[in-house]
Parts: structure tokens; C-alpha cells; sequence
């Protein structure tokens, strides 16, 4: 699978409700900044990710513009995201314009994904939004 081929599958692991943190490099230097969070080194995104999935469901995620380039073991891709969602614990469903970018290596399939790209760096942020 190549690295767009990654960012396409972690969208539909968000859709469907599966676990996003097998998507990132197991390193202290693996970030990555959600629309109200910033998660640094793996453990805190594993976490992070954790209670998303079990606190959130009803995820849309529509792809506008994903632009990814590949680069023999490094990728770095851009996109603008529609996305929506419920919070289970607020009973309030969340919509977003959001922008996408973030940064992949190749680095060995440890998870079973399918594909041997991890997020090193992700950041999701809102138009006007200062994550």
C-alpha cells in the first residue's frame, strides 16, 4: 500500500469506529494536534485515540483535496476535510471545515494494516483555528 493509499485507509478506520493509533510510529517524537488537543510521543496518542474512538461515533470524514507526495521512505500530504461526529458523552454532534497535513515513513507493517507507512506528524486544524 503506498502512502496515500494510508490516508485513505485511516479515513475509513475513522469511519468505521476501528483503532487509529496502529496508524502511527511507536517513537516519543510522533506528534499529532487535533482540532482541541496536542498529543506528543506515541503513548500519549495511543491514549489520545483510545478515548476517541470510545467516546465518539456517527464519524463523516469527506476528502476535498488530498494531495500526497512520496518520496522513497518519507511522505507528506495536505487536505481539507469535512468532518462530523457524535459525542457520547455530551449527546452533541460536532461539524468542522478542517485542514489536514502531516508527514509519513515507511517503517515496517508491526500493526497488521496492511501497509508499511506510519503518521510521524498529523495536524488538524479549523479555518481560523490556531492548533
Amino acid at each position: 500500500m503506498d502512502a496515500e493509499s494510508t490516508i485513505r485507509g485511516y479515513y475509513d478506520s475513522l469511519r468505521a469506529g476501528e483503532p487509529l493509533y496502529p496508524f502511527f510510529a511507536r517513537e516519543e517524537s510522533t506528534v499529532k494536534f487535533g482540532i482541541g488537543e496536542r498529543l506528543t510521543g506515541y503513548e500519549e496518542v495511543e491514549a489520545g485515540l483510545r478515548e476517541q474512538t470510545e467516546t465518539t461515533d456517527g464519524w463523516v470524514v469527506d476528502s476535498d483535496r488530498l494531495v500526497v507526495t512520496e518520496r522513497d521512505d518519507h511522505a507528506w500530504f495536505s487536505d481539507d476535510v469535512f468532518m462530523a461526529w457524535n459525542s457520547l458523552e455530551r449527546g452533541i454532534r460536532y461539524e468542522f471545515e478542517t485542514r489536514w497535513s502531516g508527514t509519513l515513513e515507511r517503517r515496517g507493517d508491526d500493526a497488521d494494516l496492511g501497509t508499511d507507512w506510519r503518521f510521524v506528524g498529523m495536524h488538524v486544524s479549523t479555518e481560523g483555528g490556531t492548533n
